[in-house]
């Protein structure tokens, strides 16, 4: 028995049936499980830090000196006493509120600045492209540590200063994104239009140039978030970041490490929350790259 041929016009209406105009769409891959949780794990750690007032059982400063050192499990206190009896949970959660601050204060300055100046340096090009980029290339070559520790040794510290000062860590990846984006959005049709339509060149970089580009923008948001939850806590723990009585994940890590052998809790809680935040945010933003990249789709 011969099979019967199929005409061109006979497969076309099997595919119309097998999928109705409109019907088919291209799947998404799935949320890996890691990438949920490491967005619960963030969630988490903001709505703690909005809500640190509420959760804390006790003050920072409130002292129970009949329970110095208790281990974690002690009734009352969860995580456990430092050597003046201080709750650490209670200290753990306004930590928390500390350092996520300064780095989401410090992440968008930094996004800001950089944007701002990328966006400076593709419009005027000539001299000012290139004192931008002699910043970037300097800023990039100079050690961050190095220039915290001096300014912060020289100038004091506080939060706003400190807040700043972490603002400029990271700026000049901004500043060379946001060049090259403009510089190639500047050559694509809806630029020429708007400004043959009169549109001023702030209008033209903040309101059309700056949401295409915003994407790649967020990515790297996330992968300088990490580095200065990092970067302060090294700062706190060499005693030139947050100042007692304030205190922040980077102050306890220091503070515990004179107690690692007697009481190890005062320094594992922090290490393990800042671990475990910088790790949610990187993985965040891997994920985040790949779905608005489209290169890697």
């Amino acid at each position: 028995m011969k099979d019967t041929p199929i005409s061109p016009d006979q497969m076309s209406e099997s595919t119309e049936a097998s999928h109705p105009a409109g019907s088919f769409r291209p799947s998404r891959p799935p949320v890996p499980l890691a990438v949920w949780l490491a967005g619960g794990w963030v969630v988490a750690m903001v709505l703690v830090a909005l809500l640190a007032d509420i959760l804390a059982p006790y003050g920072i400063t409130a002292l129970d000196l009949r329970n110095r050192l208790a281990p974690p499990g002690t009734p009352g206190h969860w995580l456990g006493t430092d050597e003046l009896g201080r709750d650490v949970l209670s200290r753990l959660i306004v930590s928390i509120r500390v350092s996520l601050l300064i780095a989401f204060g410090a992440a968008v300055l930094s996004a800001v600045l950089g944007t701002t100046l990328g966006f400076l340096a593709a419009h005027f090009r000539g001299v000012v492209e290139q004192i931008v980029l002699m910043l970037a290339d300097f800023q990039a070559a100079l050690p961050f540590l190095i220039l915290a520790l001096a300014v912060l040794a020289f100038f004091g510290n506080s939060l706003v200063l400190f807040v700043c000062l972490m603002g400029l860590l990271g700026w000049e990846r901004y500043a060379r994104i946001a060049r090259g984006l403009a510089l190639s959005s500047s050559g694509q049709g809806y630029a020429a239009a708007v400004r043959q339509l009169g549109a001023s060149p702030a209008r033209v970089y903040f309101r059309h140039i700056l949401p295409n580009t915003a994407s790649t923008l967020i990515v790297s948001m996330t992968i300088v978030f990490p580095e200065i939850i990092l970067m302060e806590s090294g700062l706190s723990f060499l005693g030139l970041g947050v100042q007692p009585p304030q205190t922040s994940l980077g102050s306890m890590v220091g503070y515990g490490r004179e107690y690692l052998t007697t009481a190890p809790w005062i320094m594992l809680a922090p290490a393990i929350t800042i671990i475990l935040t910088t790790l949610a945010v990187s993985l965040l933003g891997d994920w985040l790259r790949d779905r608005l990249d489209p290169t890697l789709r």
